[in-house]
């Protein structure tokens, strides 16, 4: 299980937006290897004007910093222009981009995998998750049922960050 950690949003979109949280995990090694760890950002869906406007506003949100919803993976060490940045340190990742700045702690075995792998799987949904409220404790089942639905993932923005510490 894993907890979900709220997030600070830009005042432009955040009435619309609602809730905005960010949770990590990492998946099963493959054959003995460890695959970058994933970091999922997602409304709540509790915005002014209801879930559907929460979602377009997240999506006008990531074309404005360059990400294209349900488009390609993006590497952003790659692509200096997309202004997502992540420091990983302390048992804590801190995801700094426009409109969306948090801190989610993280399990000892995912900041080594960030560490070891150099990269994070970063998700940014469109689609709402109303069940993935701040600070309460989400099961396996729960967490696998959103991140792995095709709806939410063909419409999400998906990049790998590198991973910076304190020092560089």
């Amino acid at each position: 299980m894993t907890s979900t950690n709220t997030a600070a949003s830009n005042a432009q979109y955040a009435s619309l937006l609602g809730t905005l949280s960010v949770i990590a995990w990492t998946s099963d090694p493959a054959a003995g290897e460890r695959n970058a760890p994933f970091l999922l950002a997602y409304s709540l869906g509790d915005g002014r004007d209801g879930p559907e406007a929460g979602g377009e506003a997240m999506r006008r949100v990531l074309v404005d910093i360059g990400l294209q919803p349900g488009g390609d993976l993006v590497d952003v060490a790659q692509s200096p222009s997309v202004p997502v940045k992540l420091i990983v340190e302390a048992g804590r990742a801190v995801l700094t981009m426009p409109y969306l700045n948090a801190q989610c702690t993280v399990p000892p075995e995912w900041e080594q995998d960030a560490r070891d792998i150099g990269q994070v799987y970063f998700l940014v949904a469109t689609r709402p998750w109303a069940e993935g409220v701040p600070g309460r404790p989400v099961g396996e089942d729960q967490l696998r049922a959103f991140a792995g639905d095709t709806e939410m993932l063909t419409s999400a923005a998906h990049c790998l960050l590198p991973v910076r510490g304190l020092r560089g």
